[in-house]
């Protein structure tokens, strides 16, 4: 990672795979919905796979996750090879501090614990 990409950065992502819908409008100029998947996402962003639809740089898209519906701003793009799919990084448009509904204790990654604790002195 170079050092303006960990300046631009502005949030720990979370891993985590949650079904989306994608609407938008693509290279072609023509209009689209993907169901895809978050790879990883934050408080002002995420990552998507699955996008079968070549889209620009800056574009906006609309995800809707659950109940909720946000725009967001194409900031990356990466063809997977060997598929018509693409990876895509988002940039929200506005600031939803629970933008995901994914609660503090759901975003910690659990620490590792050894073995010999894991299994308890009962």
């Amino acid at each position: 990672m170079n050092t303006r990409q960990m300046i631009e950065r502005r949030g720990n992502r979370t891993k985590a795979v949650l079904p989306v819908k994608v609407k938008g409008t693509d290279k072609a100029g023509n209009a689209f919905e993907d169901l895809a998947h978050t790879l990883d996402v934050t408080a002002v962003g995420a990552r998507l796979g699955g996008i079968r639809h070549e889209l620009k740089l800056q574009d906006e898209v609309t995800v809707f996750y659950r109940q909720r519906k946000t725009q967001f701003r194409v900031v990356w793009i990466k063809k997977m090879q060997g598929t018509s799919e693409f990876q895509i990084g988002l940039q929200a448009l506005s600031q939803d501090k629970e933008g995901w509904g994914l609660g503090q204790e759901q975003q910690s990654v659990p620490a590792k614990v050894p073995l010999s604790m894991a299994q308890g002195s009962v």
